[in-house]
């Protein structure tokens, strides 16, 4: 059970104990500031009766205690622990006994201050000897130091134990409440970007005949809130954490992908990202002036490692172009133009006379889902020059038909089936036919101006044989779709490339096949990961095992994934919108709806959208009817 509110942690068990093992603690900047906090109440364990999480940054436990013999089975004390990321942990002991209770308590404190990667590889120190701090204890080492406070401050404190001691009276039916506050020495009280007033995140709500709709974008919104994080230089820019407990900085990639999914509740996570990541982007000379640096990430058993920062360069343009549709103003995008040009000269200059875009190892393969990525970039970010009046668009839309042209020859194996699309282009030539869900990106094409939809790279045909093959039990498990084809060589359950579900790959597919105009295929992917989204407490994790869904089975938590994930949470609140087809050209003062006309949830709602930089609320009937209810003032509804 992880709370989180960047950069605080908290990772318990539902034991509710936090007893020193494992990843259990309270974190801060990635560093264990407290990994032992155990309570024992007149010398007994509390006997734990609840875990649960309250909200992204709090976890509730409730335990029972029978104090005295002669009140028979029932129990007369209840411990309630209330978790909080930020470092506070607050216990309160209710009574049920009919007389006046004298309780001692004792708290166990401990730590090692341990940096979250040691903990993880199995290399954390011991734990550190504590002295008396106060009304707390204190720990230090050569790598940092953190004390607790108690409220109100305890009668005794053993420092070699590590215990805080009181005597606490309980009047029938009375409560006494403990408070302890954890953190570095010196650090004042966290304050997480998410729950501040200035939040770049509209509270959207949503309704609907289906009562798990509410539930995926109130938690998907939460789970966002509690991973934003400033950049430290620039604290009115804020961009999303990738991830917890693994992956709690900036990878650039998933914090554009991320800010695009999420451009339904506003544009200012998609600026501030852009402007954090335009402050990294190389611009000396050489091949790569022009890129948004970032890691390679492992693509699956068929292929060799992708470059992430390629990823996020094409991104770069595209998010600027679509981020404008929604309503950014127009002194932000013109404020981002030179670095999104600087994106399309480097695409440009990348591919010089040829027609593929290559990964940055001249003898690496040429990938699907980077020519579908380079595709959209051309075309938006064409759009984007030409709104700007800038030049260079011809250049990039002539380009992008040659891509299409080539691609549909050189990008298809046929086979008895009708064929499918390769996976890559292998450096002799030579088609690397595997099924896996990074073609899903062929599908994504992005969105131009009046609500229309960029061309993509197959023809009508071609996508409609793609719709069937990612609609078929080998693509889609029933909970989401799979990353790699069940039938395929290689295929795992629970390879992160390699079989398991990708919830953010899934939230592309389902959008792209709606708008394709593939409602059985879009329904069944929603359907599905609604489903696994409700056995995860709606707390969708980044990836979880492709394994069939059958009668009365839930989806495995794959044990490396981070719960919460900046592109599952963001691909919570896609999946949703993507039912109500919001299309907004906030330039031009419309926006066209084109809903799944199936309804696959049946009527579903949303209020507190953000469209032109407005509440934007809609509704989309049992029949596949849309109505806009609350809009920006003068913004038309399109055709």
């Amino acid at each position: 059970m992880i709370c989180v509110a960047l950069p605080g942690l908290a990772i318990s068990t539902e034991e509710g104990q936090l007893t020193g093992r494992g990843l259990e603690g309270f974190y801060r900047a990635g560093r264990r500031v407290l990994s032992r906090c155990e309570i024992r109440v007149a010398g007994r364990e509390p006997l734990a009766v609840q875990a649960r999480m309250a909200s992204a940054d709090r976890a509730r436990f409730v335990g029972t205690l029978r104090t005295s013999p002669q009140t028979g089975p029932d129990p007369d004390v209840i411990v309630e622990r209330n978790r909080f990321a930020d470092g506070t942990e607050r216990i309160t002991l209710h009574s049920a006994a009919p007389r006046t209770l004298r309780l001692p308590v004792e708290i166990t404190l401990g730590t090692d201050l341990a940096d979250l990667g040691a903990i993880a590889s199995g290399s954390a120190g011991p734990q550190l000897s504590a002295s008396v701090h106060g009304s707390g204890l204190r720990w230090s080492c050569a790598t940092g130091n953190a004390s607790v406070t108690a409220e109100p401050p305890p009668s005794d404190a053993l420092a070699s134990a590590g215990l805080l001691r009181w005597e606490l009276d309980l009047p029938p039916g009375g409560s006494r409440t403990v408070e302890l506050r954890v953190r570095p020495d010196g650090a004042g009280p966290l304050r997480a970007v998410g729950r501040a007033a200035t939040s770049p995140l509209a509270a959207a709500c949503a309704e609907g005949d289906d009562p798990r709709v509410p539930a995926l974008l109130r938690t998907s919104i939460e789970d966002l809130q509690a991973l934003l994080m400033r950049d430290s230089a620039h604290p009115a820019d804020t961009h999303l954490a990738a991830g917890a407990p693994w992956r709690c900085g900036l990878a650039p990639a998933d914090a554009l992908a991320a800010a695009r999914m999420v451009l339904p509740l506003g544009t200012g996570l998609a600026a501030g990202t852009l402007r954090i990541l335009a402050r990294t982007q190389l611009t000396g000379p050489g091949p790569q002036s022009g890129m948004i640096p970032g890691p390679r990430r492992d693509a699956g058993p068929h292929l060799p490692p992708q470059c992430t920062a390629t990823e996020a360069t094409l991104l770069f343009p595209a998010l600027l172009a679509e981020a404008r549709r929604w309503g950014l103003p127009d002194q932000e995008t013109e404020a981002l133009l030179p670095a999104a040009e600087r994106c399309l000269t480097w695409l440009r200059d990348t591919v010089g006379d040829g027609t593929y875009l290559r990964d940055p190892n001249p003898d690496g393969p040429v990938r699907c889902e980077t020519q579908a990525q380079a595709h959209r970039a051309a075309l938006l970010g064409a759009d984007l020059l030409d709104a700007c009046g800038r030049t260079g668009a011809a250049a990039l839309r002539q380009w992008a038909q040659t891509l299409r042209t080539d691609f549909r020859e050189h990008f298809w194996v046929e086979d008895r089936g009708g064929g499918r699309p390769a996976a890559a282009r292998a450096p002799d030539g030579s088609p690397v036919p595997h099924l896996g869900a990074a073609a899903v990106h062929l599908l994504d094409t992005g969105l131009l101006g009046g609500g229309e939809l960029a061309p993509g790279l197959l023809d009508k045909v071609r996508t409609e044989h793609l719709a069937r093959l990612l609609g078929s039990p080998v693509m889609d498990s029933g909970w989401g779709l799979r990353g790699l084809g069940s039938k395929e060589a290689g295929f795992n359950p629970f390879g992160h490339r390699a079989g398991a579900v990708r919830t953010q790959e899934t939230a592309l597919a389902a959008a792209g096949l709606a708008a394709a105009g593939y409602e059985k295929e879009a329904s069944s992917l929603v359907r599905g990961v609604l489903a696994a989204a409700e056995t995860f407490a709606y707390r969708l994790p980044e990836m979880y095992a492709g394994e069939q869904r059958t009668e009365g089975s839930a989806p495995l938590p794959h044990p490396a994934a981070c719960r919460p994930a900046a592109t599952a949470a963001a691909a919570g609140v896609m999946l949703l919108t993507t039912l109500a087809g919001i299309r907004p050209d906030a330039p031009a003062g419309t926006v066209t709806l084109r809903p799944v006309r199936s309804a696959p949830l049946g009527e579903i709602g949303f209020t507190g959208l953000r469209v032109a930089g407005a509440r934007f609320s809609v509704r989309v009937g049992r029949l596949g009817l849309a109505m806009v209810e609350e809009a920006a003032d003068g913004l038309q509804l399109g055709v």
